[in-house]
């Protein structure tokens, strides 16, 4: 058996930390009222967190880049079929590397409407000001009536995956997004997890997040 680093430190934070924040939105936004405040917030960070990905997923550890679970139709149609290669058990298989681009996809629409809504009770985006008020008025609608269902389905389909994969194919998809190694039976390449990678996402991460401090502030600058 081979023990195998695949998933790097700023990889599982991410994941962890959006997992949280997205269930800390969706409580937020049922609620409604003060709480708004928080979703607001939670709204921020995972903007934060997705533009990392982002970076993340060309800068990244082995795993973690997109090139390295970028698959052909071909491919993923094999997979389906019971066909798949050894390594599509590495890091994101084909069914996998699906799931991360529609979440990544989803989230970053959910989080765009967001900041162009305007429910006319609680919540106001800081982006309002730069849209027509049919934009808003849709951006509005889809984030409250149609992406949080959506991103809810993911989350769901995400959480049947892992029971699918744990019970029937007996692989734990949990742990190695914990402890970062995976047991392999064949040999594979390590993700870089040093001090200096660790410090490259530091840096990401705030760049990411200075970039949307400043996006926020737009809508500082019109008095929202």
């Amino acid at each position: 058996m081979h023990i195998v680093r695949v998933w790097d430190l700023p990889t599982r934070l991410f994941h962890w930390t959006l997992a949280a924040c997205i269930v800390g939105l969706v409580i937020t936004g049922n609620i409604g009222g003060n709480w708004m405040n928080w979703h607001l917030r939670l709204g921020y960070a995972v903007l934060t967190l997705l533009l990392f990905r982002l970076v993340w997923g060309l800068v990244g550890g082995h795993w973690s880049r997109f090139g390295s679970f970028l698959y052909a139709p071909g491919t993923v149609w094999r997979y389906l079929k019971g066909r798949g290669d050894a390594a599509h058990g590495v890091g994101h298989n084909p069914l996998g590397a699906l799931s991360v681009f529609a979440l990544l996809a989803v989230m970053l629409l959910q989080v765009g409407t967001g900041l162009i809504s305007d429910d006319e009770i609680a919540f106001t985006g800081p982006l309002v000001r730069f849209v027509s008020g049919d934009t808003i008025s849709s951006a509005t609608a889809y984030h409250k009536n149609v992406g949080k269902f959506i991103v809810i389905g993911l989350v769901v389909l995400h959480l049947l995956a892992i029971l699918f994969y744990k019970l029937v194919r007996k692989q734990s998809l949990v742990r190695p997004m914990v402890v970062g190694d995976k047991q392999l039976s064949v040999a594979a390449p390590s993700a870089r997890d040093g001090t200096g990678s660790r410090l490259l996402a530091l840096v990401v991460l705030g760049i990411c997040a200075g970039v949307v401090r400043w996006v926020v502030s737009l809508g500082a600058f019109a008095g929202y």
